[in-house]
């Protein structure tokens, strides 16, 4: 079983944040460092490592943190004019927490999906 994370302490409110959503599959915050005027993270309530990790068993989750996403979005105006939800995964992907999360991000627009090179 992989670490607890800093998302655990989070999901367990002993750690302060921005709580936006939170249910019994999935809690979504505000992120600390956002890149966007609407940045979230949206996290399954178990600990997923990384996307490779993920089993049939956590698609209950997953699919919860897509329609919460899409919740959060109308809610913050973003929806119609549009957003991105992107994860990480591993090192060269740009994960930093090994607790997979989705980041929405929107209200600006994003440009590129990828730098070129």
């Amino acid at each position: 079983m992989a670490e607890e994370t800093i998302f655990s302490k989070i999901i367990r409110r002993e750690i302060e944040a921005d709580i936006l959503y939170q249910d019994e599959l999935v809690t979504a915050f505000s992120d600390i460092a956002p890149q966007a005027p609407t940045h979230i993270l949206i996290i399954p309530n178990h600990l997923i490592a990384t996307a490779n990790d993920v089993k049939a068993s956590d698609e209950l989750a997953l699919g919860r943190m897509m329609t919460v996403a899409a919740k959060l979005a109308a809610e913050a105006g973003i929806a119609e004019d549009g957003y991105r939800l992107i994860m990480n995964c591993n090192k060269h992907g740009g994960q930093e927490v090994y607790h997979i999360h989705l980041h929405l991000v929107g209200g600006k627009p994003l440009g590129p999906m990828l730098s070129k090179g």
